[in-house]
Parts: structure tokens; C-alpha cells; sequence
């Protein structure tokens, strides 16, 4: 052991007393590293709270017996209509093969997604399309009618009770009377031209053609009972009295949903693409519904409704696809000269 100290004892201690040495630098020189977690926390912490409406999951439907079935089945109806009431349905086959989460996307829960999230709290409400107070039955039986080509439900029936069931059930906790952040479509500006269906066919092919097919009739599911992808023109999809026939609705929608795997935080078309598609998909047949009822005071229709009569000098093709800048700029001027 002498001789081992007496050999080696000098280099042992001046290897130690550099290393003693070296200890501070070494944690000077990590403290000096940014730290992973903190920085990722203070990012997080500087970034704007997301205050959007978003949809509870369906998993947290309360498993009440009699009330947890009623809403849960009332969530299936919207996921997969078709299953229910398309052509094969299994309850009745009153509509055209579509799903309400087809337009109302996740069952009516994403922000921008056309969700459900207003729908409790803001009916009934007054609708100039119908000319009268509508209730939440009524609107249910709208989209049947219009977006599902279909026809009407008994308010009466399970069914109709159950997607009313869903719908408060989703609008727990949203005021009476209010529409919270993401609950409405996020309306995209006017162009300054009109939109153009001969561009939105080339949006369409590059972004849709894939999942909607070429000729727009979307895809089957493996039983033939419903669309895996649903059609955007053609004898099953929605019909000329739908709300995505306005060009403004229908090029919202897009902007914030579409191709598939689009968000409202991340959009991949442009304002354009989307005002140019949804002129290319709504410049395609569709199933005509009669609309004589509709609109009963003509003043009231939407500046993008794209059908007469109108209250202005602008034709039926500028209501269809703009610009809608001269129209919108045309009403403001009348709104002001009324006493």
C-alpha cells in the first residue's frame, strides 16, 4: 500500500484536484444549455389560449340508463345517418345515403365544423328563410330535407328525440342566447372578382378528386349502406335548397376543413381556392327541391343566395358567384337612405 501511494499518489491527487476543478464549469456549461422542458413550457405559456367551442367527446355521455342511451343513441343518428335512416336503413329510408357529420363534422363537435355547439342555446330563433319561429325539430327536419334530400322525422319519434337529446346535451354550459368562439362558419372576405368554377376544377382535382371521386359521386362504404366520402354533386347529394348551395357558406366550410386532415388553425387552400371550389361544386346538378316558400320577404335573402327574385338590379349568375363586393356595397347604400 506504501508503494502504491509512494508510485502513485502525486498523479492521483492532481487528477482528483482537476476534476474538483472542472466540476463548475461542467455545470456552468449545462446550466448554460437551454433547458428543454422550460423552454417548451414558456413557449406554450406565450402562445394565445385556445377559446374556441369544442364538442365533448362522446365517451363522456353519462351512462344513465334512459338518458345516457337517448343521447348516445342521438350522437349515432348524426355519425351514421345512413345506417338508420339512408336507403338501407334500418329504422326508415328517408334520406339519400348521407351522414349529418358529412357537413357537421366529428358529430357536430370541431370549431369552424359546422358543429352544434350554439344550437341549444340560440333556438328557437326567428329565420327569414321560413318566415317564422323555428325550433330545434324544425332544423333537424331542414337538413333532412335539404342536406339529406330526405324527408321529415315525427317530432314524436325516438329518433328525433334522441338528436335533441345530443344536441343540449353538447350545449351544456353555453349561455341562452349566446354563440361562442368557432360555433358559426368564420366567414372569408369578398373577392374582388367573381368566383370562378373553370379555376376551382383545378383546386378539385389537385385537392378533392381523391377522396370525392373525379366525377364528385364520392365513395361507398364496404356495405353499400352509406359514403365513406360523401358525394358533392349528382342524384345523392345535398339538394339546391341546402345552405352549402351559398357560395359563402360552402367556401367557408372548405377553408377550414378541407382536403381532409385541414384545421381552422392550419388551412391549406387560400382564400381564392376556397371561393373557386365551391363555385366549381356548386356549378354541378343536384337534386332541385321547390322553393316557392322560401325567402317570403325577398329583402331579407342572403347576398350570395343564389336564386330569384332580388330586391337589387344585380343578375341571379352575380348572386351565385360575385363579386359580391357592389351587391354588399348596394344594400349598405339603401340600409343608409331608409329613414
Amino acid at each position: 500500500m506504501k508503494h502504491f501511494f509512494r508510485e502513485y499518489g502525486f498523479p492521483l491527487a492532481l487528477f482528483l484536484v482537476t476534476v474538483i476543478a472542472f466540476l463548475p464549469e461542467c455545470r456552468s456549461g449545462r446550466d448554460n444549455q437551454p433547458d428543454t422542458h422550460l423552454a417548451n413550457t414558456e413557449n406554450e405559456a406565450s402562445e394565445p389560449p385556445d377559446t374556441m367551442w369544442h364538442g365533448k367527446n362522446k365517451q363522456l355521455i353519462p351512462g344513465a340508463r334512459d338518458t345516457g342511451n337517448l343521447i348516445w343513441y342521438g350522437e349515432q343518428l348524426i355519425e351514421r345517418t345512413s345506417y338508420y335512416l339512408g336507403p338501407k336503413g334500418t329504422v326508415a329510408q328517408i334520406t339519400n345515403g348521407l351522414n349529418c357529420q358529412n357537413c357537421h363534422l366529428g358529430a357536430g363537435t370541431l370549431p369552424y365544423g359546422n358543429n352544434f355547439g350554439k344550437v341549444y342555446a340560440t333556438y328557437p330563433q326567428y329565420r327569414a328563410r321560413s318566415n317564422k319561429i323555428q325550433t330545434i325539430y324544425d332544423r333537424i327536419n331542414g337538413c333532412l330535407e335539404r342536406s339529406m334530400n330526405g324527408t321529415t322525422l315525427d317530432t314524436n319519434a325516438r329518433e328525433m328525440k334522441a338528436i335533441y337529446a345530443y344536441m343540449r346535451w353538447l350545449g351544456e354550459g353555453v349561455p341562452k342566447g349566446k354563440a361562442g368562439s368557432g360555433t358559426g362558419m368564420m366567414k372569408l372576405p369578398y373577392l374582388d372578382r367573381a368566383a370562378d368554377p373553370v379555376r376551382g376544377k383545378a383546386v378539385f382535382v389537385a385537392n378533392c378528386q381523391t377522396c370525392h371521386g373525379a366525377d364528385g359521386q364520392g365513395q361507398l362504404n364496404g356495405e353499400g349502406t352509406g359514403y365513406t366520402y360523401p358525394p358533392l354533386w349528382g342524384p345523392h347529394s345535398y339538394n339546391d335548397g341546402a345552405g352549402m348551395t351559398r357560395l359563402g357558406s360552402f367556401a367557408s366550410f372548405v377553408k377550414n376543413n378541407m382536403p381532409f386532415g385541414t384545421t381552422y388553425h392550419a388551412p391549406r387552400l387560400t382564400d381564392e381556392q376556397a371561393w373557386d371550389v365551391a363555385a366549381y361544386v356548386d356549378s354541378q346538378p343536384r337534386p332541385h327541391k321547390d322553393q316557392r316558400a322560401d325567402w317570403a320577404d325577398p329583402e331579407k335573402k342572403p347576398i350570395d343566395y343564389p336564386f330569384g327574385p332580388y330586391t337589387d338590379s344585380f343578375s341571379e349568375k352575380q348572386h351565385k358567384y360575385g363579386p359580391f363586393k357592389p351587391i354588399k356595397a348596394a344594400h349598405e347604400h339603401k340600409t343608409h337612405l331608409q329613414p
